[in-house]
C-alpha cells in the first residue's frame, strides 16, 4: 500500500503536554487547561486529517473505570485508577501492530517522557517530544487556517450549501435534462 494512503494516528500523552504548554496551566483550574487542549487538538487532528488519542493519567485519583469519548478524530481517554497514560499508550501500541508493520498506520507518539519514548519507538510508533506538538499546533494556528478553513476567503454561492443530490438535479435540470 502506498504510503499517501497509510492512516495516520497520533496518540498524545495529555498531562505531559500540559506541562510542556506554559499557556496551559498559567493560574487556570486544570478541568478548564484540559478543556482548552482538548478544543485545541481537535482542530489540529482535522486540519492535519489523523486520528488522534488524547490520554489523560487518572491513576492517582478515585476514578474506577477507564471513559473512552469519541467525537470526529478525536479520542480522549481518562485511565483507570491505577492505570498509566504511559500503560494505556503502550497497549494501545501493541493493539496497533500490525497495522504498523503491514504499512496500513503510521502511529506518533506526542511525550517528552524519555522512558516512553524510547518504549514506544520499539513497538513501531515514532516519537514527538510535547514541546514540538504544540510548535506544530501554533504553526497550523499561525497560518490561519483550522479543521480545512484558509485565510483566502472562497467566493460562496448558495449551490454550496446544498447535498450533492440537489446540486446534480439542479444541474440536470439546467441542461435540459430531465
Amino acid at each position: 500500500m502506498a504510503a499517501h494512503m497509510r492512516k495516520r494516528l497520533l496518540i498524545v500523552d495529555g498531562y505531559n503536554v500540559l506541562n510542556q504548554g506554559v499557556a496551559y496551566l498559567s493560574g487556570k483550574p486544570l478541568d478548564d487547561a484540559r478543556d482548552r487542549l482538548i478544543r485545541e487538538l481537535h482542530d489540529y487532528a482535522a486540519y492535519s486529517d489523523q486520528q488522534l488519542t488524547l490520554v489523560f493519567d487518572a491513576w492517582q485519583s478515585d476514578r474506577k473505570q477507564r471513559t473512552i469519548e469519541r467525537t470526529g478524530h478525536i479520542t480522549v481517554v481518562f485511565t483507570k485508577r491505577g492505570e498509566t497514560a504511559d500503560q494505556y499508550i503502550e497497549r494501545l501500541c501493541d493493539e496497533h501492530a500490525r497495522d504498523v508493520d503491514l504499512g496500513r498506520l503510521e502511529i506518533r507518539v506526542a511525550t517528552s517522557d524519555g522512558v516512553e519514548q524510547t518504549i514506544v519507538f520499539g513497538r513501531g510508533a515514532t516519537r514527538i517530544p510535547a514541546r514540538e506538538l504544540l510548535i506544530e499546533m501554533d504553526q497550523m494556528r499561525s497560518t490561519g487556517v483550522h479543521a480545512g478553513k484558509d485565510k483566502t476567503p472562497k467566493k460562496s454561492t448558495v449551490m454550496d450549501g446544498l447535498p450533492p443530490h440537489v446540486r446534480e438535479q439542479l444541474e440536470r435540470m439546467r441542461r435540459g435534462q430531465m
